[in-house]
């Protein structure tokens, strides 16, 4: 599962992290085997911002997922201290600790600037503040200078994650597990996997191809009551659309057809790869996806109202995923 930490209307940051670590220790108790946070900055709505540190609250207040970082955005942070985080974080919770990487800076530019002060990032930044990240984790090589302390030797898995075919193509060369950002651009999907398998160059950490593919989830009891759910999702893409970013709103009847058809167009094209209905509908779509894309695993993103329908919801889904 990847969770945003939303910050519901009418609640607190608190309560959205509250929320995060019981959705966490519910999808641990299911059975689910990752539970990843984004990274996002200067977004009303969202209590992501500090991966890191509720990486190691949710890891702290669960036993056995493995946590991660669904990614941390590497234009926002220097190589090092990623490191040395990842590294601290893999000393107290060993064994369950995943570092997704990626290269949009998750924010506005203005922000981005705020977080980096004046530093300016180009394309060409990206894979090689990857690979210098790859070392800072390996074992020390002789006459290395700068060793990440805690993080050497700790051997983060890297997860390079993307919407596009740029991050595709790199996770080939380097033989890293790749995680595609389906749950919002889904256009490109396929085109990245092939893209990803077809170059895939096997390497100490990845012997062959392994995909994550993120899949926005909305269950039920019903399919009527999934789709009246959804319209709190719904919200959400309208607000990006519209660029009115609010805390995560109640579900709204017949919110959908209130759109105009363009913004109707924006909000099914964001989600294009949506579970939304009940345990039939989920169950049969969540395997459409699994045998068409042939991922390795199905990230889920459930952002329901009510946090008790939002554990309801991965119920459901987990007597597919099971």
């Amino acid at each position: 599962m990847l969770d945003l930490v939303a910050v519901r209307e009418g609640s607190t940051v608190g309560q959205a992290i509250a929320t995060a670590v019981q959705t966490a220790q519910h999808a641990e108790q299911l059975g689910f085997s990752r539970y990843w946070l984004a990274e996002h900055h200067n977004m009303p709505g969202l209590a992501c911002s500090s991966t890191a540190v509720l990486m190691g609250h949710v890891a702290s207040a669960t036993q056995r997922i493995r946590v991660g970082s669904g990614g941390i955005m590497l234009p926002n942070h220097a190589p090092l201290v990623v490191a040395e985080a990842f590294g601290t974080l893999e000393a107290i919770f060993p064994g369950r600790i995943d570092l997704g990487l990626g290269r949009a800076p998750g924010t506005d530019p203005l922000t981005m600037r705020a977080l980096r002060r004046n530093r300016v990032e180009t394309e060409e930044d990206f894979p090689r503040e990857v690979a210098e990240l790859q070392q800072l984790l390996g074992d020390v090589q002789p006459g290395q200078r700068v060793v990440a302390s805690p993080g050497a030797g700790s051997h983060v898995p890297i997860w390079l994650l993307g919407s596009s075919l740029f991050s595709a193509q790199l996770a080939a060369q380097r033989g890293l597990p790749y995680a595609f950002a389906s749950h919002f651009a889904p256009r490109m999907l396929m085109q990245a996997l092939q893209m990803y398998r077809s170059n895939f160059v096997p390497s100490a950490v990845c012997a062959k191809p392994r995909v994550v593919v993120g899949v926005p989830l909305i269950a039920a009891p019903t399919d009527e009551e999934a789709l009246f759910l959804a319209s709190s999702f719904h919200q959400r893409v309208s607000g990006i659309v519209r660029g009115e970013r609010r805390a995560l709103q109640p579900p709204v009847e017949g919110f959908l057809a209130s759109r105009d058809p363009r913004e109707q167009a924006a909000i099914a094209d964001f989600l294009a790869l949506a579970v939304i209905g009940g345990p039939q509908t989920v169950q049969a779509q969540l395997r459409q996806i699994a045998e068409v894309t042939q991922a390795d695993e199905l990230m889920l993103v459930c952002d329901i109202f009510d946090p008790a329908l939002r554990l309801r919801a991965l119920d459901i889904a987990a007597r597919f995923l099971g």
